[in-house]
């Protein structure tokens, strides 16, 4: 069976905006996502091995991890809903065929992710009222939570992974259905990029969790804190380099073991080899800075140079990931074939609340200073 067959047909609509807007906005709204998202995915399992064998400081930063977890979770979903939203809208060809092959998995993201949710707001209510002795209780919701998110991270990298896979819907469907309607149960999991996608992402959060640390010690810690603030730096130093080594091998993982030679051959001649070399030696940028400040000591500048470098660590990332999805697709379907029609009225509507959108949330950073002291006192 050709499995081209299963690509979604031409909405008669067209785009309602040119391609190059729609996939500016999924690139950055993925970069933004990228960084609350990051937090919580791998910032809550390390939140919660630190206060199992961290020490004092990793007790302290642990609980100073998981304060702020709410807001950055709620900032991960609203700025998630963009680049979703984009996918939907210039990928929905491939990525509808793909979530209804694995509709139950996908579905199971709501419950998954409220689950979790109320799981962090039940664990920060304990370090509010427990302090550092939160009750075992509370910890089992801490360790199941830590297991959710990274549960929903695995589910993701099937659904993105299988929609650039298009040659093995068929034999999904065949395999994964009822009469020939789909039972909505297929796992990517064949799929040799999944695992290498799944595990370089969990590295590159890593990284971020580890510019976060930095970031919290330098602005938002009490100032007298020195022994914690040497301490984090440490800390985020040790994360940063395990995340870096993990994206190192994981990258050439999924680079030089996974990747079609035509696929490899594009991304490795012309422009597109600056782009690929950037992208793979850009997490080195906030290992350095992060190891300045540890040997050196750190500094608000120091700490927003760091992020800085992260966030320039992730955009370069989704670029990167953006040109191959469409090199990948490229084989099947041309995206920026399709009509454009544009609807202004949308379109505008879209461009304010967007704006506001990030107004918004630069109140909602400037409300994490109100945490300033939690962690030193406890």
């Amino acid at each position: 069976m050709d499995p081209t067959t299963l690509i979604g047909p031409s909405s008669p609509l067209g785009y309602p905006a040119p391609y190059w807007f729609l996939v500016a906005f999924k690139v950055l709204g993925f970069t933004l996502h990228m960084v609350p998202m990051h937090i919580w995915y791998a910032g809550v399992l390390l939140a919660m091995l630190l206060q199992w064998r961290g020490g004092e400081v990793g007790r302290q930063l642990s609980r100073r991890l998981m304060q702020p977890m709410p807001i950055l979770i709620a900032l991960g979903i609203n700025f998630g809903i963009v680049p979703l939203l984009f996918t939907q809208v210039a990928y929905y060809k491939v990525f509808y065929p793909a979530t209804i092959l694995m509709a139950w998995p996908w579905v199971s993201i709501i419950v998954l992710l409220t689950l979790a949710y109320y799981g962090v707001y039940i664990y920060v209510a304990g370090l509010r009222t427990e302090g550092a002795t939160i009750a075992r209780w509370r910890q089992a919701i801490g360790w199941t939570t830590a297991v959710f998110f990274l549960l929903i991270g695995f589910i993701f990298s099937n659904a993105f992974s299988l929609m650039t896979n298009v040659r093995a819907w068929s034999d999904l469907w065949l395999r994964e259905s009822i009469g020939g309607a789909p039972l909505g149960t297929a796992w990517n999991t064949e799929d040799p990029t999944l695992w290498p996608r799944w595990l370089m992402m969990f590295s590159l959060a890593l990284t971020t969790t580890a510019a976060f640390i930095v970031v919290d010690a330098e602005w938002f810690s009490a100032r007298g804190g020195t022994n914690y603030r040497v301490g984090t730096h440490r800390i985020a130093f040790a994360i940063s380099t395990i995340g870096v080594i993990g994206f190192a091998i994981t990258g050439s993982w999924y680079v030089f073991g996974t990747w079609p030679e035509e696929l490899r051959e594009k991304m490795l001649q012309g422009p597109l080899r600056a782009l690929t070399i950037l992208t793979a030696l850009s997490p080195g940028a906030p290992w350095l800075l992060i190891l300045w400040q540890w040997r050196k000591g750190g500094t608000r500048t120091r700490a927003a140079a760091t992020a800085l470098a992260q966030f320039l660590v992730l955009a370069l990332n989704a670029i990167s990931r953006q040109v191959v999805q469409n090199i990948e697709l490229g084989r099947f379907l041309d995206v920026t074939a399709e009509p454009v029609r544009i609807q202004w009225s949308p379109l505008v509507l879209f461009l304010l609340l967007f704006v506001i959108g990030l107004g918004i949330v630069a109140w909602m950073l400037s409300r994490l200073k109100t945490l300033k002291g939690i962690g030193e006192s406890g």
